[in-house]
């Protein structure tokens, strides 16, 4: 019987442990396993043989060369390439790879943002093998290449990278979890992880109505475009039956993916038209990141192959959903509990409560944390909006548990709100199981049955910020009350009381209504709860003084590393939004205006025309369109020279916050000014002058 697609594909392109197992001596294996499950230093004569069978797999798949593949602080990945060439005589090479080249690497540090860690003549970097997710081969045009997943940092040993941090966090939430299991009696547990599986959401359009578009090919999104007649008012599109060229892209995205060991799971139609979703099944949190690097990458490269464009923006049309990164988050012990697991009673689930009163408290002691980690130019345009979570940071934890919580606050836990039938009326239909408590769209951190699903995160950025700062935050929760539990003279009423006060103390933080309301906002406000409106705004907690205090108690980063991605944040705000700018500087001045001039002109020759040809005939529709239009024309003209007078302005400010306070303040303000006429006019020019493809053109035509 022949295999199914999925078993013959599933990891075909990845050096996992099945191959290693297979192609490594044994003795060799089991060293290589010890050395991971310890977090010991890899020993060079045990790297120099995974690195000769990792080459001698490679080439057997066709491999010519291998990289260091790593994410810099740019948000997309990085690599160099070097062929396995080595001089064996004048006449004959020979392959090889080593032990030291697989476990080290040397690219440009200066060239990549560092925050000022490194200046330009200061050029030496390091990448280190990340030996907990596996190399795997990519065939492009280049031919195949090995992909060795690493981390990257400075000559002087900061962190220049997502994935050390990321790395750090893990093994600090890991730390202070074993310590708690321990307390519990779990003393068989060595070892805890992050589990994750990042929703990811995006667009597919045509690549030739893409590429007529200056705005969506510098910047990602659409800086000009009235709304289409149609957009998602119907809702109509979401989870609708897929049209048959999205579907033949995402069959061929789901093999790409398989190959790669990606678990691919779930895939349908998004709210908004042209919009659409895929859903892996959980995996570790550094090789999820990895994993989800891949998937943007390989969305990309796919939707090409059959003549879409993929946009993974956060907002890239006006007037319709964004597209945003579920980031569902659990712990596991490596004896296969999942901490996050309530049981069916959870009231009396100690150990559970205990991990969900950290959780609790890590948030709303951190809140501006996790919204810097869900920041982006982007994701601006999404937050807050009725299409994703607010900006305010809140947890929502459904009714059974919150009922728990009040019944510990009042000191009286007896029970829990269980599940019950659900009977929809048709008895051909089977009579389905009811969860305990429902699900809230509007929740930028929420609890789902066994994990918390952390909704804010935008479609484009790496999940790597988000999962250290959650796991830094709560590690954090957890050594308190790893220090404070190991004191206790009676650990039962110690941890009862540590569970009662952390709720009690950090319960503002709990909401389960309706985050979209207005009434929400003032009572965040009278709650205390932080309402950081965008990135700018949220870049300065990274610094502050508690922040700091966390990052280095758990070793995750230092406060110099702080500082230095305070200042790439800055910087990378301040140069999206000036590109952003130029951009609709150079489409209004070469396209949209010099257009709509045209039409003008032929409006006006076909008026006096027609007095020509009849005196008393009524032109008033006309002239009244071109009064118009004139008048539209002007403005955008006049909003046009004041946009190229705050660009440049902006260029002289000071780097760093001030320079993006005047992006976000007054050049984002001049470009809405720009766009709001000009998107007027599109609806009243005639759609032959009309310069670029429209909104219905990109949305409806795929």
């Amino acid at each position: 019987m022949e295999k199914n697609v999925i078993e013959q594909v599933f990891g075909t392109d990845v050096f996992n442990d099945d191959v290693m197992r297979a192609k490594l001596p044994k003795d060799t294996y089991k060293s290589w396993k010890k050395t991971l499950e310890s977090g010991e230093d890899l020993h060079i004569e045990i790297a120099n043989v995974v690195a000769h069978a990792m080459k001698e797999w490679a080439l057997d798949h066709g491999a010519t060369h291998y990289t260091h593949w790593f994410q810099p602080m740019t948000g997309v990945t990085a690599e160099k390439h070097d062929s396995f060439l080595s001089p064996a005589s004048e006449s004959k090479p020979v392959l090889e790879f080593s032990g030291k080249e697989l476990i080290k690497g040397e690219p440009d540090a200066s060239s990549f943002p560092s925050g000022g860690l490194r200046a330009t003549f200061e050029a030496r970097g390091y990448t280190a093998w990340d030996c907990t997710s596996p190399a795997f081969l990519r065939e492009d045009a280049a031919g195949v290449t090995l992909c060795i997943p690493t981390a990257f940092c400075s000559y002087t040993g900061e962190a220049l990278d997502k994935k050390t941090p990321l790395l750090r966090s893990m093994e600090a939430i890991s730390k202070q979890a074993v310590r708690i299991m321990k307390l519990f009696g779990y003393n068989d547990v060595k070892k805890i992880s992050c589990s994750v599986g990042p929703e990811q959401e995006y667009f597919l359009i045509d690549r030739d109505k893409y590429l007529q578009r200056k705005d969506l090919i510098f910047t990602g999104r659409t800086l000009f475009g009235a709304p289409a007649p149609k957009g998602q008012e119907l809702d109509d599109h979401y989870f609708g039956s897929i049209k048959e060229r999205i579907a033949s892209f995402m069959k061929d995205l789901n093999t790409e993916l398989w190959k790669l060991g990606i678990l691919s799971k779930t895939q349908h139609n998004e709210v908004a038209p042209a919009q659409h979703e895929m859903a892996p099944i959980f995996t570790t949190a550094n090789i999820s990141t990895d994993h989800n690097q891949l998937t943007m990458e390989i969305m990309r490269k796919v939707a090409k192959r059959h003549n879409l464009e993929c946009l993974l923006h956060e907002k890239p049309f006006a007037g319709v959903n964004g597209s945003g990164k579920h980031n569902n988050w659990s712990i596991i012990t490596d004896t296969g509990i999942n901490l996050l697991d309530p049981g069916k009673k959870p009231h009396e689930n100690t150990l559970f409560l205990l991990f969900l009163a950290s959780i609790i408290k890590a948030v709303d002691k951190h809140a501006d944390l996790l919204r810097l980690s869900a920041s982006s130019p982007g994701n601006d345009h999404r937050l807050g909006a009725n299409e994703a979570p607010p900006a305010i940071i809140s947890i929502f934890l459904g009714e059974q548990l919150e009922d728990i919580i009040e019944q510990i606050i009042r000191g009286d836990v007896s029970s829990s709100i269980q599940g019950s039938k659900l009977d929809t009326g048709v008895h051909v239909l089977p009579v389905l199981k009811k969860d305990a408590t429902d699900r809230n769209r509007t929740s930028p951190f929420a609890f789902t049955g066994n994990k918390f699903e952390f909704r804010s995160l935008g479609s484009s950025m790496s999940i790597a910020g988000a999962n250290f700062i959650l796991n830094t935050i709560v590690a954090d929760s957890l050594q308190d009350f790893a220090d404070e539990l190991e004191k206790a003279d009676d650990f039962n009423n110690a941890v009862k009381k540590l569970i009662k006060d952390t709720v009690t103390e950090h319960q503002r933080i709990i909401f389960n209504g309706d985050g979209y309301s207005n009434e929400w906002i003032e009572e965040a406000k009278r709650r205390g709860l932080p309402n950081i409106k965008s990135m700018v705004e949220a870049i300065p907690c990274l610094v502050s003084k508690k922040s700091i205090n966390v990052f280095e108690r758990q070793n995750v980063l230092t406060k110099v590393e702080l500082e230095s991605r305070a200042e790439i944040n800055y910087e990378a705000y301040s140069k999206t939004i000036n590109i952003e700018a130029k951009t609709m500087i150079d489409m209004a001045g070469k396209q949209y205006i010099p257009s709509i001039i045209k039409y003008l002109t032929s409006l006006a020759e076909s008026i006096n025309n027609i007095k020509s040809a009849s005196p008393s005939a009524d032109v008033s529709v006309q002239t009244d369109l071109l009064n118009n239009c004139s008048s539209l024309l002007a403005s955008a003209k006049k909003a046009l020279i004041n946009l190229e007078k705050v660009t440049a302005e902006a260029a002289l400010k000071p780097e760093g916050q001030e320079r993006a306070t005047f992006f976000k303040d007054v050049v984002f303000t001049a470009m809405s000014e720009l766009r709001a006429p000009i998107d007027e006019l599109e609806m009243s020019v005639d759609q032959n002058f009309w310069p670029v493809p429209t909104y219905g053109d990109l949305l409806f035509e795929v």
